[in-house]
């Protein structure tokens, strides 16, 4: 099967190529190698899929590409996103051209050429600061709380939209709070992990008091492989989550266990934009995709700690 995979030098992105690739398929990744963070991670990340022959790289923006036209894949999974809740309070119009603007390019494409699976990355952030835990795909999206949200939930509506027009099929995967090895280093995962085992000080926003959904690179991929190969969902919305969530403090204390160090840091106030909570109702995912998270917030930090002393 020809599978288009964009974003497939990031965090998730590269995961989902190995996983493809390591069971022969044919794999066309796109990635512009964005900035956001330090791109050298993007090319380490290059370096793990171009060891395969039956993968194909295009350093292209998904705003611009004519990728789908020309190689006409049988799949799209579309993991390409401009990240970062704190980014897009400073940089809005950069979410809007890139989530937005990049995602009904490639629509327009598949659309015309006939793709109909279609999977694309949404985010917990598109549920705000909803009071009601855990979070159900069936809550009301009303109190998006970042530019980032709004532009992943009108992902979402684009996506129901040209479902209804043109019975294009598609999967929408609400991804909570990923982490695991060559995790993002902006995320408190790997922000944190590598403060307390280098001794540097790292910022505690807040009291503590909010909470994460943590959810393991390899049960994320799990979810997007059931996605992909999926026959009878025509439209639908899945969180993946782990469905434990952990307040800050108890994090902060769970990675000086993994690291066996004190972790040193300065508390400060709240940041625009983030939410106070997350918690993933996985019901849903359990019953369509038989989606069932192996991996604990414990194991997979020590996971992740291995990979990054390495």
């Amino acid at each position: 099967m020809k599978i288009l995979v964009t974003g497939c030098c990031g965090f998730i992105g590269s995961h989902t190529c190995e996983y493809l690739l390591k069971n022969n398929e044919t794999v066309l990744g796109i990635d512009n190698m964005n900035n956001y963070y330090d791109v050298s991670k993007k090319y380490d990340n290059l370096k793990i899929l171009e060891y395969y022959s039956n993968f194909t790289f295009l350093k292209e923006s998904i705003v611009t590409t004519s990728a789908i036209s020309d190689w006409k894949p049988d799949v799209i999974c579309h993991l390409a996103s401009m990240a970062g809740v704190r980014y897009s309070i400073e940089n809005p119009m950069v979410y809007i051209k890139t989530n937005i603007e990049g995602f009904i390019n490639i629509l327009e494409q598949a659309k015309q050429v006939g793709v109909k699976n279609i999977v694309f990355a949404s985010s917990s952030s598109v549920y705000g600061l909803n009071k009601k835990v855990p979070f159900s795909e069936d809550d009301a999206i009303e109190t998006c709380n970042s530019p980032y949200a709004c532009s992943k939930y009108a992902m979402e509506i684009f996506g129901k939209t040209y479902n209804q027009l043109y019975g294009m099929k598609l999967i929408g995967l609400r991804f909570f709070t990923v982490y695991g090895p060559r995790g993002r280093p902006d995320m408190a995962p790997y922000k944190f992990l590598k403060a307390i085992h280098t001794g540097e000080m790292f910022l505690k926003y807040g009291e503590g008091n909010s909470s994460r959904d943590y959810t393991y690179i390899s049960d994320i991929v799990s979810g997007v492989m059931a996605s992909i190969y999926n026959k009878n969902i025509s439209y639908g919305i899945y969180n993946l989550g782990n469905s434990s969530p952990i307040n800050l403090n108890d994090f902060i204390q769970l990675c000086e266990k993994v690291t066996g160090k004190k972790a040193i840091y300065k508390q400060i106030e709240n940041q625009l934009g983030d939410v106070p909570h997350t918690y993933a109702d996985i019901s849903n995912a359990k019953r369509d995709l038989d989606y069932e998270p192996k991996i604990g917030l414990e194991e997979g930090l020590m996971k992740m700690y291995d990979w990054l002393r390495s």
